[in-house]
């Protein structure tokens, strides 16, 4: 069994540490913030600033991989996140009645709930975990590296001296310092790929009233306009967000700050304005995330591993910008991965970057192609889409067969060419574009001149 030491206790870090743990490797998680997520959800949500990770408090949508992992590695942690509140969703639960059953669709179900409630079933159960030695507040000042040979890692450099390791994990996620603590060890430098994202994100909380109406009826989670999108993602404990996405150039990101014109501008969306149309109970200020990229850090060139005895996760690995919702499910996957062969990788890492390379780098292509198309739409710069490539995303929601097909995507089970490229889904468009003849590709959200007269002069 391995001695780890785990850098960086958010999901990815506390993940793969509870999952070596009940392996029976000895585990030490490094934690630089003294502060853990515990018993007071909304505290801890809506009162710990963690500048440093600004995703925390944006809405999330917790995709398959997630429920999977966890119920095939940590099942008792996937009953304790029921229990704080998280809620199931799957995608036919929009039908009311689901379809005849095929192999996979038990698999098709988001978890609805804010990040914190994870974080807090994770901490909790590597609390309990006695193979793991967990060390809060305390920085990981380095690393320390074999005398005969350079390029070993052999531990982590901390405030009392050097923590032994035959593996290190770097999970201190997109800041993580390592990459530059190799370099400076003489190590060949990682290949960061890294593209710039023109996206920004403005979201609020809100709470549905405990006498009050809480069912929106049948209406899509998703709106947009030719410059903006907007969302609402339902979460735990009766709590949900209204989400703006927009280009970093629009001149009006600035006044959507302002509650008021954040919500007046909201209630222009059909599926936000449902939501809001409930009366909830405010519980945020809006809360602005930009200045993101999409950015892959590879441990390995051309010539092979950059150092041995050390791999990183998470958002350390791969950082995604979040409109598909990818960054946990990867985090996690990659725990289970890390965990089931840590005695290979301590050894020799190149499995491990060759499992990340086929299993999640070509999600990470198809994030930075949308997101690229996303930032040409929102600033007027690319076409309208095809008739036929919008119907598949509308009739979606009308066919079953098209819903499973965009599920598999959505949950990262297929590829998007493989998802929808077969004669069924094919034919199944086709029947849906003949009954509605009149389908053009539109958009349900304000037009500019009604959203720029909500925004102050």
């Amino acid at each position: 069994m391995a001695r780890v030491a785990v850098i960086g206790g958010g999901i990815s870090g506390l993940g793969t540490a509870l999952m070596l743990g009940r392996r029976g490797h000895a585990v030490t998680l490094f934690e630089q913030d003294a502060r853990q997520a515990g018993d007071d959800l909304h505290q801890d949500f809506f009162r710990w600033s963690r500048p440093r990770i600004p995703q925390a408090v944006q809405p999330h949508s917790l995709l398959a991989p997630v429920r999977s992992v966890l119920l095939a590695e940590i099942p008792d942690v996937y009953a304790d996140l029921l229990a704080r509140g998280a809620r199931e969703y799957h995608e036919f639960d929009w039908f009311g009645e689901h379809p005849p059953h095929r192999d996979g669709d038990e698999d098709l179900v988001t978890l609805r709930t804010r990040r914190i409630v994870l974080e807090a079933s994770l901490t909790s159960a590597v609390r309990r975990e006695p193979g793991i030695d967990v060390r809060q507040g305390g920085r990981v000042q380095g690393l320390t590296f074999d005398a005969d040979r350079p390029t070993r890692v052999t531990g982590v450099r901390v405030d009392g001296g050097a923590h032994p390791a035959d593996l290190v994990v770097d999970a201190s996620g997109r800041r993580s310092r390592v990459p530059d603590w190799l370099v400076a060890a003489g190590c060949r430098p990682p290949v960061v790929e890294s593209h710039r994202t023109g996206l920004a994100y403005l979201c609020r909380w809100y709470r549905l009233r405990g006498d009050g109406p809480r069912d929106p009826g049948k209406v899509k989670n998703g709106s947009a306009a030719p410059y903006a999108i907007a969302g609402v993602f339902p979460s735990d404990n009766d709590t949900f967000a209204v989400n703006l996405l927009l280009s970093t150039t629009d001149p009006t990101r600035g006044a959507l700050t302002d509650p008021a014109v954040f919500e007046a501008v909201a209630r222009r969306f059909p599926a936000t304005a449902a939501w809001l149309d409930l009366d909830p109970e405010p519980q945020s200020a809006v809360l602005a995330m930009a200045g993101l990229d999409n950015r892959w850090t590879s441990l390995v060139d051309e010539e092979g591993p950059v150092v041995t005895g050390l791999v990183n996760t998470g958002d350390s690995l791969v950082h995604t910008n979040p409109t598909l919702g990818h960054g946990v499910a990867f985090g996690l996957r990659a725990a289970q991965y890390l965990a089931g062969h840590a005695d290979r990788i301590a050894a020799d890492p190149a499995d491990y970057h060759a499992w990340a390379a086929q299993a999640l780098r070509p999600w990470f292509d198809d994030q930075v192609t949308a997101d690229r198309a996303n930032e040409q739409r929102l600033t007027g710069g690319a076409p309208p889409p095809e008739r036929r490539a919008a119907a598949l995303a509308a009739c979606a929601f009308d066919d079953p067969v098209v819903m499973r097909a965009r599920a598999h995507v959505r949950h990262l089970l297929q590829p998007a060419d493989a998802a929808y490229g077969t004669d069924e889904v094919d034919r199944h468009v086709t029947a849906w574009l003949a009954a509605n003849p009149d389908f053009s590709p539109e958009h349900d959200g304000p037009s500019r001149a009604e959203w720029d007269a909500l925004i102050p002069g």
